[in-house]
């Protein structure tokens, strides 16, 4: 379906845009197909949790707290479906819980969110499937709303550190887009911008999906805020004039040492802006740090396909019988990190500090 489609209810997101949502009456999730934007605005429903699994890994929904929501939705959608007895409720949501973690493995979200979703589900298995399907649901939204929540706490706690000028470089999309709705990244210009400040963002093109071009400047330009589209590789040229003041990145993953994966191309940007003595930064929710990753040496790296390098559409970039390599992250290592925001407070990887630092003395 063309534009907005019409809900049973207000978007979680509370935006006009979404990347996911859940239509209750309808018993379908509901996702605007990032691949085809700027050109086109379409949503789909999906009724069936292997769909899910589809638009995971065809990139339909990307962003790792996006993909960890329509991962929670698509396990409420299979507590719907599936009506039998406690055992059979289990096996079925185990199942589906694997399938899906095996989509994208980079995004921690993904892994964070079946995580919960199978804690609520053991929780429910006993009771009957109506009152299952419910409690399973209202953790899916539970998880929506939280990343919201989220995204908006740090977007505040980030804007505080931008200059009053500035122009933000950012890479691939940390937005709306990618999250449950207002975004990580741009979370932050969003806040910096609401704060008054005066901000100019510079947009990477992101290659090889082009998630800057596409998504982080059409987001932009929906909330007028001055944006320009740069190739990956003219970063160095606009760190070196003294342009650019203050870089925001989103992230897949955040380990235990403060090591941050994000989309291809960031760990380059984060060795411009040291050479530059610019601050280079990160936003992430929470749910993106793994304290059980030691570093990002234990990160995994998904290896896409060499047709998105080889391949523009129906445009032949790169001939056929040569070989292409497509890491779809990179990590960034903690000396790098000028600050991580998160909900729950920001930390400094450059100046040694970790994420346990914001545990609270029970999780510790």
């Amino acid at each position: 379906m063309s534009g907005r489609p019409e809900l049973s209810r207000a978007p979680l997101s509370g935006a006009d845009y979404f990347a996911v949502e859940f239509d209750p009456e309808r018993a379908e999730i509901v996702m605007l197909d990032q691949r085809l934007l700027p050109v086109q605005i379409v949503y789909y429903r999906y009724a069936k949790p292997d769909q899910i699994v589809d638009a995971i890994r065809d990139m339909v929904v990307r962003g790792a707290p996006a993909i960890g929501i329509a991962a929670a939705y698509a396990l409420a959608l299979q507590a719907r479906l599936e009506r039998g007895d406690e055992r059979s409720f289990l096996l079925a949501h185990g199942v589906a819980g694997r399938i899906l973690g095996r989509a994208r493995p980079t995004a921690v979200n993904l892994g964070w969110a079946i995580a919960r979703m199978s804690t609520r589900a053991a929780a429910v298995a006993k009771l009957p499937w109506e009152e299952r399907a419910q409690r399973m649901q209202a953790e899916a939204e539970a998880i929506h709303t939280e990343d919201v929540a989220a995204c908006k706490a740090m977007g505040r706690l980030g804007a505080e550190r931008v200059p009053e000028r500035a122009t933000i470089l950012t890479h691939c999309n940390a937005g709306a887009l990618a999250t449950g709705g207002y975004g990580t990244a741009l979370g932050v210009i969003r806040a910096a911008v609401a704060l008054g400040k005066q901000v100019r963002v510079l947009a990477d093109e992101t290659r090889p999906y082009l998630q800057g071009a596409r998504l982080t400047a059409w987001e932009l330009f929906q909330d007028r805020i001055e944006v320009e589209v740069i190739t990956d590789s003219m970063a160095a040229y606009f760190f070196g004039k003294g342009e650019i003041d203050f870089c925001v990145v989103g992230s897949d993953r955040v380990a235990a040492n403060g090591d941050v994966a994000n989309k291809i191309g960031t760990y380059g940007v984060a060795v411009l802006a040291k050479e530059h003595g610019v601050p280079f930064t990160v936003a992430a929710p929470w749910s993106t740090v793994d304290l059980q990753c030691a570093s990002g040496a234990e990160i995994p790296i998904e290896e896409r396909s060499r047709d998105e390098i080889a391949r523009l559409g129906d445009l032949v970039l790169v001939a056929d019988g040569i070989g292409c390599r497509h890491p779809a992250f990179d990590v960034t290592p903690a000396r790098l990190v000028s600050e991580v925001f998160t909900e729950r407070g920001a930390f400094s990887p450059a100046r040694g500090e970790t994420p346990a630092i914001l545990l609270t003395p029970r999780e510790r």
